[in-house]
């Protein structure tokens, strides 16, 4: 029912295995989380990979990164993983709170500046409806897989992402607790000039 909906409304993405999202590699980087996020942002987002990555496994059925046992170690993990993530949570127009080393890259900007950016921002705003309609199918459905689509970056940089999977986030007593999103394809789009 909500593949059927999405197609009504011209959304369109593609089914595809998930398999993929787990990383059995080792995890590069993984000091940076301490020396690049600072204190009382280093605690939010360590909660916060919580979450993700709870929601992650409950959600889509595997694990997104292989998962250390302490609460810091799975944030370092996560910051440092070789793919983008990031999260809004669950203001009326979203904020995002949460975004790796992939993603702040991609974005172009510093996480002082992201957790203030409403989510819509991540899209042109030509785009923006279309994305409103898949984050509510995802809302509806748990997650979606496969989805691609054009985003552009703090300073303007348009780039087009693939195979994402967007799935909802819950806490810890399954209350509703924003969306999130994971890819680790990419590439620049021309800009319009």
């Amino acid at each position: 029912m909500c593949f059927a909906q999405a197609l009504a409304l011209g959304i369109r993405y593609r089914l595809v295995p998930t398999s993929h999202l787990t990383r059995a590699a080792p995890m590069p980087d993984i000091a940076n989380f301490d020396l690049n996020i600072s204190e009382p942002l280093r605690s939010a987002w360590t909660a916060r990979t919580q979450i993700l990555l709870d929601s992650f496994e409950r959600a889509v059925g595997r694990q997104l990164i292989p998962r250390a046992g302490q609460a810091l170690e799975d944030a370092r993990r996560l910051y440092s993983a070789p793919f983008a993530v990031l999260s809004h949570g669950t203001q009326s127009d979203p904020i995002l709170d949460y975004a790796n080393r992939i993603a702040l890259d991609l974005w172009q900007t510093t996480p002082e500046a992201l957790i203030v950016m409403p989510s819509r921002l991540t899209a042109e705003p030509v785009l923006r409806e279309a994305r409103e309609r898949l984050l509510k199918d995802v809302a509806t459905c748990g997650f979606v897989s496969g989805y691609d689509g054009v985003r552009i970056s703090a300073t303007g940089r348009r780039f087009l992402i693939k195979n994402v999977t967007i799935w909802n986030l819950l806490d810890a007593n399954g209350r509703p607790a924003g969306q999130a999103a994971t890819f680790d394809s990419w590439h620049d789009m021309p800009s319009d000039t």
